[in-house]
């Protein structure tokens, strides 16, 4: 049995900020404006003094002076043994720190402490994924520092030394009014407690901080905590309660479900390894602190009613409560102990055989790559059941279907969910087209269910008929399934659910057996998603400067329409994705280049239907006199020939682009590409014939149309130089800045001025044209301009590679002077069919009404969530080809923000990514079949970031 601890500490006495501030002057010689901190047992001020703030604490007088001198000199050793910034007391002559405070007939000590300079982590707020690392590391830190502290003052009895835990708690029982919820704590503590005994003897004993919470952590960014105060409950106990008080204090923040909490013990182990005594304490004591918090808090409020910061605690350390329970505790310790990169065996599947040999089921597929769950038909309520239906009647070979195990199931994943699918069953289902009888794989006794128990193992069976309850002999017939049943092999005792998460089944695993080889099937490969071994294999063979999106980024598997799927089933709404114009998997472009390959896929150059087709109407959807049509394989390609059309035809070299802009990445493309953000050395590298002019953003400029006279005046510029500009090249509508409108009248102003010169004018529409704008096809019909030459690309093919550049004659036929042109792939008769598939279903599905109708909606949510949430500054752009920008509260771009709030929207089911020279704008350019469901969902989960945090 635990030391008994005879009492909690009563509240302090009432100190005004007054007597504080005399206090502080008195004592410390310290004087300044006065505010208080909340607290359950101590006092808390800040000083400033018009230079720096200070801390006086003011300890319970129940707390003796040795206890606080020992938390004096355990800070100076962190100090000086870590990075970790710690608040250092004031020292005096002596050598001391403590002082003497009469309170109210009793005596209180106070101590004077450096204030860090930062925000703790209190409250709900989201926690991203490093932020848990982090202070998990921090936890690590601490506890090495202090390995070999030994002081007096740290030998002490108190109610958070989870040691004494329930001891604490026949003390503080009694406050709970609720006898619901006090025996539910009562239950849960004697079961914490019961694991904790059974290895307490081999758990490491030292001094700890005692209390390293997010209340107590400090971030100097807002985000990452870096430093450490109120070492209020340091003393000498296990060594794992450091890390299960840590780990409890994340469970109510959002975003921070068990399997987010565990990293912190795995960035903990990784600094201090924990000892396999550790590893299964760990979580019974976080449950043990969960309840004792509870315990607590209606203890504070019993006897001190009025207490504010009590009652606000209480709301999260019931949430807490709530996740640490919300998986039995031999599951979630397998969670710690996966963590650490110690997981235990997954329970075997005994020998022996449920059905006979002639039922031996045939298998359907659930999964994310299944064939029968094409077009969409995961989406279907009813899928499972049809495809099940059908599965049996086409088996004529089988008598029984059976789903796999362990493998998520597509048909449990849905859209829009801000959270993982419960998606991945931890049994299988059995359906069958005659009765079949189930016998025995061994020695049991069968429950009136139909489970079959036995050998510590429990087969549980839903839908099984004619039972026959009680013992049974291996072989014997028990039940038969007539239509349908659910199987799952368990550890007894567990209450093991249907289906769970991809990241929770690996925890289950020890207590889930796969039942496929009772049923004569081989075992199931078990599916791991693994994203990180994948990455790192892409990183060992794939040019490390092909970057991707995140930097731990999901696999995915699937696409429909505006959805991407990753290898655990997860759904995300894709908000990014240009390059898939017309939606992902649409069937009429599967169709389209199964029949066409299926014919003919050869060298452009030979003579087919396909090409003349398609670049006929190509040449049909621009103004007249743009009708000469060259087809090649991307963007960067497509402005590159371009650039060298214009260059052949004027006998111009010098090129004047727009800066900020991304145009490709062949040479002469990334000549004039002067986005810092894809080449930080873009505008020192560009060669001397390429010359730029400011971005034309309004927004930076009370005279926007100052743009277009600076720009004219450098086209003169060149010309009375001597370098006439052969082509001005510009987006239509500035993407790269974030979907930003060109001013009124900007490209007719150059393009005029460019064309006196000799030049010509060439509108890049690889990423804004194709009807994206939804109010215009072209982005330079948004300027009521004609380009000389156009060049396409990204939606031409829906993934695809497909671009083009469509100019007059008398220009393309200047090309003969550089030779002649010819694309092996471009134009090929799969490219053509595609491009034309791809144009009738923009035409025939409404996609470019879509893009007017669904992006003004979404834009004006986005604008209606920026009057709240004034980081969100400014909503660019028009259809789907937006750029909500943040800005922070200073005018300065706010790029680690973004960058954070994109990796934040990914968990919450939405892909997005920044963009912008200061990457502080969000590329809203979706599959023009986005939905005002996905735009609703987009929308939704920004503003739980911008509230909850990123």
């Amino acid at each position: 049995m635990p030391e008994t601890v005879s009492l909690v500490q009563s509240p302090p006495p009432e100190v005004s900020l007054d007597e504080a501030g005399r206090i502080a002057g008195g004592l410390f010689g310290v004087t300044g404006a006065v505010r208080s901190l909340g607290s359950n047992q101590d006092l808390n001020f800040v000083i400033h003094d018009g230079h720096v703030d200070r801390l006086l604490k003011i300890a319970n007088p129940a707390t003796p002076a040795t206890e606080l001198e020992a938390q004096s000199r355990a800070a100076a050793l962190i100090a000086e043994r870590t990075d970790v910034r710690v608040p250092l007391p004031h020292v005096f002559a002596d050598g001391t720190s403590v002082r003497p405070v009469p309170l109210g007939g009793e005596t209180a000590h106070a101590r004077l402490l450096d204030f860090l300079p930062g925000r703790t982590l209190s409250g709900n707020r989201y926690l991203s994924p490093a932020a848990v690392r982090a202070i998990g590391r921090l936890a690590a830190s601490v506890d090495l520092a202090l390995a070999d502290f030994d002081d007096p003052g740290a030998d002490r009895v108190n109610q958070w030394d989870l040691r004494h835990a329930m001891s604490a708690l026949e003390t503080l029982l009694p406050s709970v009014a609720d006898e619901v919820l006090r025996a539910r704590l009562s239950v849960v503590a004697a079961e914490a407690w019961a694991a904790v005994s059974a290895r307490a003897a081999e758990l490491p004993v030292k001094v700890i901080h005692g209390d390293l919470t997010d209340d107590n952590v400090v971030s100097s960014d807002g985000r990452i905590p870096d430093g450490v105060i109120d070492l209020g409950d340091l003393g000498r106990t296990w060594r794992v309660g450091e890390l299960a008080i840590t780990l409890s204090s994340l469970l109510h923040h959002d975003g921070v479900d068990l399997t987010t909490a565990v990293e912190a013990v795995a960035a903990y182990h990784a600094l201090l390894p924990l000892v396999d005594a550790e590893l299964d304490v760990l979580w019974p004591l976080v449950a043990l602190r969960a309840a004792v918090l509870v315990a607590s808090a209606h203890h504070v409020l019993s006897t001190d009613p009025g207490n504010e910061y009590a009652a606000e605690n209480l709301a999260h350390e019931e949430l807490i409560l709530e996740a640490a329970v919300s998986l039995p505790m031999p599951v979630a310790t397998e969670l710690v102990r996966g963590a650490a990169g110690e997981p235990g065996a997954a329970l075997a599947t005994p020998s022996g055989r449920l059905i006979r040999r002639r039922y031996t089921p045939g298998l359907v597929d659930f999964s994310v790559t299944s064939p029968s769950l094409d077009e969409g038909w995961w989406l279907d309520e009813d899928a499972e059941a049809s495809i099940l239906r059908a599965a049996k009647a086409e088996h004529s070979f089988a008598s029984s279907i059976a789903t796999r195990f362990g493998e998520p199931r597509l048909t449990r994943s849905r859209p829009y969910a801000q959270e993982a699918p419960e998606n991945v069953p931890l049994g299988l289902d059995l359906v069958v087209s005659e009765h079949v009888p189930l016998q025995a794989p061994w020695d049991g006794v069968v429950e009136a269910s139909g489970d079959l128990v036995g050998n510590g193992l429990r087969l549980r069976i839903m839908g099984a008929t004619g039972v026959a309850a009680g013992p049974v002999r291996e072989g014997e017939v028990f039940a038969r399934v007539a239509d349908h049943a659910t199987i799952s092999l368990v550890a007894d005792g567990i209450a093991v659910p249907t289906f769970t998460t991809a990241a929770l089944a690996p925890a289950w695993r020890p207590f889930v057996a796969d039942p496929s080889p009772l049923f004569g099937l081989p075992p199931a490969m078990i599916h791991s998603g693994d994203a990180a071994w994948l990455l790192e294999k892409r990183e060992q063979h794939v040019a490390e400067v092909q970057e991707h999106y995140f930097t731990d980024p999901p696999i995915m598997e699937r696409g429909w329409r505006e959805l991407l799927v990753d290898a655990d089933g997860r759904v995300y709404v894709d908000a990014l994705n240009n390059v898939t114009s017309i939606g992902h998997a649409h069937p009429w472009i599967v169709e389209a280049i199964r029949r066409q390959w299926s014919l003919l896929n050869t060298n452009s150059r030979f003579h087919y239907p396909a090409i003349a087709d398609f670049a006929e109407r190509l040449a049909d959807l621009l103004p007249d006199g743009l009708d000469q049509v060259f087809l090649v394989n991307s963007g960067s390609e497509a402005v590159d020939l371009a650039l060298r059309l214009a260059q052949a035809h004027t006998g111009q070299r010098d090129i004047l682009a727009v800066r900020e802009a991304y145009h490709g990445w062949t040479y002469l493309t990334d000549a004039v590409s002067t986005s810092v953000a894809d080449n930080p050395n873009a505008l020192e590298t560009r060669p001397e014939w390429v010359h730029t002019v400011d971005a034309p953003v309004s927004s930076r400029t009370d005279d926007p149309s100052r743009y277009a006279v600076d720009a004219v005046a450098e086209v003169e510029r060149l010309a009375a130089g001597g370098t006439p500009a052969g082509a001005f090249l510009a987006e239509t509508l500035y993407g790269n800045a974030g979907g930003v409108a060109l001013p009124d009248g900007y490209l007719d102003a150059v393009y005029t001025a460019v064309r006196a010169h000799g030049g010509v004018a060439v509108a890049d529409e690889v990423q804004v044209g194709y009807g994206r704008l939804g109010h215009w096809f072209w982005g330079f019909e948004q300027q009521g301009v004609v380009p000389d030459i156009v060049a396409v690309a990204k939606a031409m093919g829906n993934g695809h590679p497909l671009g083009a550049v469509i100019t007059t004659r008398e220009i393309a036929e200047s090309y003969r002077t550089q030779g002649y042109f010819f694309s092996s792939a471009g134009g090929s008769p799969v490219s053509s069919v595609v491009g034309h598939a791809v144009l009738d279903i923009i035409e025939s599905e409404g996609l470019q009404e879509n893009a007017a109708v669904v992006g003004t909606y979404l834009k004006e949510r986005l604008e209606e969530l920026g009057s709240r949430h004034p980081l969100l500054a400014a909503v660019n752009g028009f259809g789907f080809y937006l750029g909500p920008e943040f800005v922070r509260e200073n005018g300065t771009p706010a790029t680690e923000e973004t960058a954070a709030i994109c990796d934040r929207m990914r968990r919450l089911g939405v892909l997005i990514q920044p963009t912008g020279d200061h990457q502080n704008i969000l590329k809203v350019k979706p599959p023009m079949v986005f939905s005002r469901a996905s735009a609703d969902a987009f929308v939704e989960a920004l503003e739980r970031v911008l509230t909850t945090g990123w």
